[in-house]
């Protein structure tokens, strides 16, 4: 599984947000993403798995399969967040870089997609802020995975 079966592919998160002109239509767009994000079971909403550095509520699961490549496993993650905007950038972070091994994971530059989707110039401050503690709290994850 490359990412969670509601979360639609990369490629066609890409494509929407380039027809999509208004800021308003892409912010509309990004919410409806997270109402697609199959809520995190109760029990994975520890402490552990919030991330810091956001000022809304994410929490982040991942973990990690062999891929046949020793040092470069597959990670898949899940996530949520309490508010309806981060929520729709959790349901991207994860189209990004879940099922995709360690390797691509550490090269890929998720902030560079944001802004090709039109995404990031949008954000507030503190959004980008909580973006950028995911994308490197994914990064960080990959590079243990890729570690152990």
């Amino acid at each position: 599984m490359t990412q969670p079966a509601s979360v639609p592919p990369l490629a066609d998160i890409l494509e929407n947000c380039a027809f999509l002109d208004d800021w308003q239509d892409r912010m509309s767009y990004v919410i409806e993403l997270g109402r697609g994000l199959p809520p995190l079971p109760e029990a994975d909403r520890t402490a552990e798995n919030k991330v810091q550095g956001c000022a809304s509520q994410v929490w982040l699961v991942s973990r990690a399969e062999p891929s046949g490549d020793a040092g470069d496993p597959v990670l898949h993650f899940e996530g949520e967040s309490d508010a309806h905007i981060v929520r729709g950038l959790v349901a991207i972070v994860l189209a990004i870089y879940s099922g995709k091994r360690a390797s691509e994971i550490l090269a890929t530059d998720a902030l560079a997609l944001f802004s090709q989707m039109g995404l990031i110039e949008f954000l507030t401050a503190q959004r980008a802020n909580g973006l950028r503690s995911m994308v490197n709290r994914i990064k960080a994850e990959a590079a243990a995975a890729q570690a152990a």
